[in-house]
């Protein structure tokens, strides 16, 4: 805590890049085990594609996780905006 009330505008710019920030990772989230779910049961292989071997779609799973976290440290190279006054 400061004295200053320009850390209060700060910590909203901050909370507003950590919403965007949550926001980004469902929606890649959600997009990688839509594409990723049907691929690790085995739909390719019904089409007469390969059949994915358990370890090949769990460090598919983990890599999910990493870019997850990959980018919500994106946050700790977070700016405030200056205010001229």
């Amino acid at each position: 805590m400061r004295n200053d009330l320009t850390t209060v505008l700060t910590a909203i710019d901050l909370s507003h890049a950590t919403l965007r920030n949550i926001k980004q990772n469902l929606f890649w989230a959600f997009a990688y085990n839509i594409i990723g779910l049907p691929i690790a049961m085995g739909l390719l292989h019904i089409f007469g594609g390969p059949l994915l071997n358990p370890m090949f779609a769990a460090a598919a799973m983990s890599f999910s996780s990493v870019s997850v976290l990959a980018n919500a440290l994106r946050l700790r190279k977070f700016k405030p905006e200056t205010i001229n006054a």
